[in-house]
């Protein structure tokens, strides 16, 4: 028995240790100027990545290549083991924007429901019913199921798209700039939201909020064309100055902020 409660304990380990996206040489340009290059970086299962750098760095890039919604100049991409059009399936996504009608007569149970779209003319079955049901258990939105979408507020309607990516039931949630339209109040929350997604998928965040990073997040990839930094938070934010060419002092006072020191002229 206690042979194999080891075995057990050993076998927990690998798989939370397990690579699960792969990202080598990649290189990405556009109209032959380069938005990423030579990215090398990897995503474990059970990750809480924070993705940061500059507008215009390359962190949305890296994010679609993954998604295979761009395909790499050079360097190579596997998720969970396939090219990223195979293994995109087992990704939710939340994108950095997302435009909707706010008058357009649809509940937030059916904008869930979207998220279990897999072919035309397809009925959704219960099975998938009951996966809306349980995505909107777990970002606490599920008393707001048949609400209008556009009575929703900025945190609400985050949660929701969460939600509809958790249909899928995925193994790697991706967040582009979630927290933008957000409250700064209800941020915490947010933030905590993602804590508890985390015992269950690998979250890889794309932002510019150094505090929750500091605060909240595990591992960082300080991106501006090139990978400067994969690793530790506590590593990670003493790169930023060498990221965004700009000193940064990080102070926490009981709820972490950011102080920009002077530019040198």
């Amino acid at each position: 028995m206690e042979a194999e409660n080891k075995t057990k304990t050993k076998t927990g380990e690998e798989n939370a240790h397990k690579e699960i996206v792969t990202v080598k040489n990649l290189s990405i340009s556009f109209n032959g100027i380069p938005a990423i290059e030579d990215i090398n970086l990897s995503i474990m299962k059970n990750d809480f990545l924070a993705v940061i750098g500059p507008n215009g760095g390359g962190k949305t890039t890296l994010i679609k290549a993954i998604l295979g919604l761009l395909k790499p100049d050079k360097g190579e991409i596997t998720v969970f083991g396939k090219s990223p059009d195979e293994g995109r399936k087992f990704i939710g996504y939340v994108p950095q924007k997302t435009v909707f009608d706010p008058n357009f007569p649809i509940s937030v149970y059916e904008v869930v429901l979207m998220g279990r779209y897999k072919k035309i003319f397809r009925n959704y079955s219960p099975k998938d019913k009951e996966a809306v049901l349980k995505a909107l258990e777990t970002v606490k939105m599920l008393e707001y199921k048949d609400r209008q979408i556009g009575k929703l507020s900025g945190g609400q309607m985050q949660r929701v798209l969460i939600a509809r990516a958790m249909a899928r039931e995925p193994e790697l949630l991706l967040l582009d700039e979630p927290v933008s339209s957000i409250d700064p109040g209800m941020q915490e929350s947010f933030y905590e939201l993602l804590l508890e997604l985390k015992k269950k998928m690998a979250v890889v965040l794309v932002t510019h909020d150094i505090s929750a990073v500091s605060a909240y997040i595990e591992d960082v990839a300080c991106i501006n064309r090139t990978l400067f930094y994969h690793g530790s938070r506590e590593s990670g934010l003493d790169k930023l100055e060498e990221v965004y060419h700009c000193p940064i002092e990080l102070i926490a006072h009981g709820a972490p902020h950011r102080v920009l020191k002077k530019h040198e002229k």
